[in-house]
């Protein structure tokens, strides 16, 4: 704590014309207009409101208890922040207990987030008890969804509200088709004939519908060919798909005979 007295250079005696003295003389060497320290002359200033009241300075020369209990103990004992830990300690442990949510996950094929699905598990609750949990998983689900089973978690607490619980949904790589938010991706492989005279050709969609895709006279390796409303679902409204993309792949033949090579010949001549 500061020492008034000595901040004005008075003795704990002294009366108050001697502390009004020594306070004008403090003042006007520590002050800023002069070239004195702002610091020191808020600390003159200070000093000498406190000193200068015969009430405020009774209350600095015998200071009192600010803290009845049952604050008091914690001020002997190591301060204000002592108090404030303890009340921290207080509200952590009455913070109201509650059943927990739990986190679980599933794994589904891309033909199923395609169609939806009914799923039936079979749940061990934290208290020991099993629990079966129907769950629907609508068409067109994004990997790494979160649906939340309001109520279906933690019951443990019996007078509190059940905990629900979180089921992550992943779905697993396919083998034809690569996912690109509604859009399904497949590689197509076609004859070079078919991509220099163009065809028509046949594809089965990720739903097994047999589709007809024209290739046109010109095509070129990694173009990529749009088919609408042959991807996934939309999770939020079903009535919109995503596109088909094909992505071109062109085979190049590696065995020709001499007869083969002598026709290409001519017709690049």
């Amino acid at each position: 704590m500061t020492d008034y007295y000595q901040t004005l250079g008075v003795n704990r005696g002294a009366g108050p014309d001697e502390i009004k003295q020594a306070y004008r003389r403090m003042a006007k060497q520590h002050h800023p207009d002069k070239g004195g320290d702002t610091n020191k002359f808020q600390e003159v200033e200070e000093a000498y409101r406190i000193l200068s009241d015969d009430t405020k300075r009774a209350e600095y020369d015998n200071p009192q208890p600010q803290f009845n209990d049952p604050f008091g103990p914690f001020m002997n004992t190591g301060g204000f922040g002592d108090i404030f830990r303890h009340f921290q300690h207080g509200f952590r442990q009455q913070q109201p207990q509650r059943n927990r949510t739990l986190n679980v996950q599933t794994t589904i094929s891309l033909e199923d987030a395609f169609h939806g699905k009914e799923l039936i598990a079979n749940i061990t609750l934290p208290n020991g008890r099993d629990q079966v949990v129907n769950v629907k998983i609508p068409a067109g689900i994004q990997d790494g969804t979160v649906l939340r089973l309001a109520g279906m978690g933690e019951d443990t607490i019996s007078n509190l509200p059940r905990g629900d619980i979180h089921l992550t949904v992943s779905i697993h790589p396919h083998q034809l088709f690569n996912r690109q938010g509604d859009d399904l991706v497949q590689e197509l492989t076609i004859p070079v004939w078919t991509a220099m005279l163009g065809d028509s050709i046949k594809i089965r969609t990720i739903d097994n519908r047999e589709l007809e895709v024209t290739i046109q006279p010109g095509t070129q390796f990694g173009q990529v060919l749009g088919v609408p409303n042959a991807g996934m679902p939309n999770m939020s409204d079903n009535r919109f798909k995503g596109r088909l993309l094909l992505k071109v792949n062109i085979q190049i033949p590696g065995n020709l005979n001499e007869n083969q090579k002598n026709l290409l010949r001519q017709v690049i001549s």
